[in-house]
């Protein structure tokens, strides 16, 4: 008897639905934690390059080289374990916000600290990306006849490509300053020569991710509504406490580069989605806030090294621009061995 009964008691539990319900929100868990596996490695490759062409920052590509060895899975699991266990609509809601916020710093960033402000929102979006991937794929393969097959072969894809950018960061971290010196590698070389171009190549990709993300998450959020009043009554609110956390961010962002200025950021966003959940939301999206903050946290603890040297030194394409004016009187020489050896 309670055995039959028990699914009424789970009215909305869509992330813990028996069968394949629950292998599919694992699988797109899966394919949202190796996509921001990507991410990170990548990030580690470029700050790790840019380090090791610094005479100056030798002791932070120490810092990168000895860091991450043993954490990968354990992090990779993890993060996992969190977008599987998200609501669908949290999820939603903290992909919309987080594009909100990266367009608002994009446009207010000045021309001196935007590639900063990019690198910094880059760390920042882990959590939510694998949000944005997971409602992807969730729209998407919403109905689907082969929806579980569909996502079995995207997690081989998402993991080929996770591990395919885990060997680089693990190959660049040994093996660049020896290649790099030597001309020996052609990885390495191409590092040499367009490892400031990575950035761009991220934040283009990041772009569609979040421009297909958010399209999902509007999706998603109005696929509950029955009357245009009722999408009303959630939108409305939801926009006005967008705008003033925005605001609010705006504000503290130039005072707080510190990782504890990112924690109080992180506390501050959650507890305002929090605080508007508990009027307009269900009981299992105070959960799914509850696992953002985690995740957010989660993220931020693997990033905080990035971050440190992101704020410390201002890691920018500005970086080198700088240094080149300086060089070419004295190295007229040495400027056509690199490009005829790249």
């Amino acid at each position: 008897m309670f055995s039959l009964s028990l699914p009424s008691w789970l009215p909305g539990l869509s992330s813990l639905e028996w069968g394949s319900s629950l292998l599919d929100q694992l699988l797109e868990g899966l394919i949202g934690a190796f996509g921001v596996s990507v991410l990170n490695s990548l990030l580690k490759v470029y700050f790790f390059v840019t380090c090791a062409n610094d005479p100056q920052q030798q002791q932070a590509k120490e810092r990168l080289r000895a860091r991450w060895a043993s954490l990968e899975a354990l992090h990779l699991a993890g993060l996992a374990l969190l977008l599987t266990g998200v609501a669908s609509r949290v999820a939603a809601l903290v992909v919309l916000e987080f594009s909100l916020r990266a367009v608002s710093t994009l446009l207010s960033a000045g021309k001196g600290s935007l590639d900063q402000e990019r690198l910094q929102l880059y760390l920042l979006s882990q959590y939510s990306l694998g949000c944005g991937l997971t409602c992807g794929l969730s729209f998407l393969q919403e109905g689907a006849p082969h929806s579980t097959l569909s996502l079995l072969l995207g997690l081989g894809l998402a993991a080929l490509l996770g591990t395919g950018a885990l060997r680089l960061h693990r190959h660049v971290s040994r093996l660049y300053q020896l290649h790099s010196s030597q001309r020996y590698c052609g990885v390495c070389l191409g590092l040499l020569a367009g490892a400031h171009a990575l950035p761009q190549l991220l934040g283009r990709a990041l772009a569609v991710a979040f421009a297909v993300g958010d399209l999902a998450a509007v999706a998603l959020i109005n696929r509950d509504f029955l009357s245009t009043s009722e999408a009303v009554r959630f939108w409305t609110p939801l926009t006005i406490c967008y705008t003033l956390l925005i605001i609010y961010m705006q504000g503290e962002e130039r005072q707080r580069f510190t990782t504890q200025g990112q924690v109080q950021t992180v506390l501050v966003r959650m507890g305002g989605l929090f605080v508007l959940l508990l009027t307009v939301g269900r009981w299992l999206d105070l959960l799914g806030v509850l696992i953002s903050l985690l995740g957010e946290l989660w993220c931020l603890a693997g990033a905080r090294t990035l971050l440190g040297l992101c704020q410390i030194q201002g890691f920018s394409s500005q970086k080198p621009s700088e240094s080149t004016p300086s060089q070419p009187p004295p190295s007229k020489p040495t400027q056509p061995q690199r490009t005829a050896a790249s």
